[in-house]
């Protein structure tokens, strides 16, 4: 410790750092983003999800102006045409979507019954009925000609009553898509409400809400809405006030919790105090926080309210003839779907590709939105 007192220091010992430069603070220029902005692009960078968003798009695009794309309406019969398969004009002559059919035939009907509507002989054998061995073929055959239909063209095939399902198929999408829009939507101003006075409030408020909703949710959803439908009956207005029976709950309470999270903010105690209503608070101040889980949830709650209308549709409690959805075409379709598998395969598609397009798009926005990425690349 002694030697450490008796080290001297000279000034010629030391020097400055920067002699000759100002020391400054480096200064960091930008643009300033607002929320929505900065949501928007970390959303632009999820390339899933902006897929997703133009294949929602298209699907809606085609069930707002696919069933005017022929000459055929949704529920118009033509029952001498039952059960053809796809023709597309120019797919045809590369043996897609050409019309035919392979189908088991006698051999002695090829000159008969089939004569001129075989396209090709894919097997032959024989084949045991009674102790009789039959000689069989299995054909591609021509079902348009078979059936006296050369000149027309049905893009998706008929159903069993000859209804062009190209026209059914879209018609179906709208009334699906407008179902669980229209549920959704109603839902989320019946859950934003509720949660909004259930969360500001609290209190006595706050519970005795909380008990209703826990009434309400305590029954199971799926026999809540079949019961109710059974009761009022079939179609687009009865299902969509079924589906809000309790599909709002949800919402209310993510909406009761962004209340309990932001309504002690300073913010808003200091706009209480300049003696801001409560309508002001609840509906300027404290709900645009939450804009974005709203937006979010009501985006993954599309696909379920699709799915519950497509659900009930395929037991028979949904839309009633002849309005098709994509439901009840599935319910129609499994009907022959070993022989006709076309009919259940195009709704299965649409409804796949939907269900995996909106959860997509749900999951890239709920991410955008998240707060505790605001700023990051």
């Amino acid at each position: 410790m002694d030697d450490l007192n008796n080290i001297k220091l000279n000034k010629e010992d030391f020097e400055f750092v920067q002699l000759e430069e100002n020391i400054k603070d480096e200064k960091f220029q930008g643009e300033a983003i607002g929320f929505f902005k900065d949501a928007m692009l970390r959303f632009r960078k999820n390339k899933a999800s902006i897929v997703a968003a133009w294949v929602i798009i298209f699907i809606v695009f085609m069930a707002i102006f696919g069933p005017a794309m022929n000459e055929y309406t949704y529920k118009q019969q033509h029952v001498e045409w039952a059960l053809l398969p796809p023709r597309v004009k120019g797919l045809e002559k590369i043996g897609i979507f050409d019309g035919t059919k392979v189908m088991e035939i006698r051999k002695e009907n090829l000159e008969g019954k089939y004569k001129g509507t075989v396209v090709k002989i894919v097997e032959e054998y024989d084949k045991e009925y009674n102790g009789v061995k039959v000689p069989m073929v299995k054909a591609q055959v021509n079902m348009y000609k078979l059936k006296g239909a050369e000149d027309v063209y049905f893009w998706l095939g008929t159903d069993s009553i000859g209804r062009d399902m190209w026209t059914r198929l879209w018609r179906g999408a709208r009334v699906s898509l407008a179902i669980g829009i229209l549920a959704v939507l109603i839902n989320m101003v019946i859950g934003v409400v509720y949660g909004s006075i259930s969360g500001y409030y609290g209190g006595w408020v706050d519970m005795i809400m909380q008990r209703i909703t826990e009434i309400i949710g305590g029954i199971p959803s799926l026999v809540l809405i079949i019961l109710f439908v059974m009761y009022i009956g079939s179609g687009i207005v009865p299902f969509i006030l079924s589906m809000i029976l309790t599909g709002w709950i949800g919402m209310s309470r993510m909406i009761r919790a962004q209340f309990y999270k932001f309504k002690g903010q300073e913010y808003v105690l200091a706009s209480r105090t300049m003696g801001a209503k409560d309508r002001t608070l609840i509906f300027r101040h404290i709900l645009p926080n939450a804009i974005g889980p709203i937006i979010t949830q009501a985006t993954l709650a599309i696909p379920g309210a699709i799915f519950t209308e497509s659900f009930l549709s395929y037991l028979g409690l949904g839309i009633g003839a002849p309005e098709p959805s994509i439901g009840v075409l599935l319910s129609e379709g499994q009907k022959v779907l070993l022989e006709y598998p076309h009919l259940t395969l195009f709704p299965a598609i649409i409804i796949s590709v939907l269900m995996l397009s909106f959860n997509l798009f749900g999951n890239g926005l709920r991410d955008a939105f998240d707060p505790t990425l605001r700023g990051q690349e």
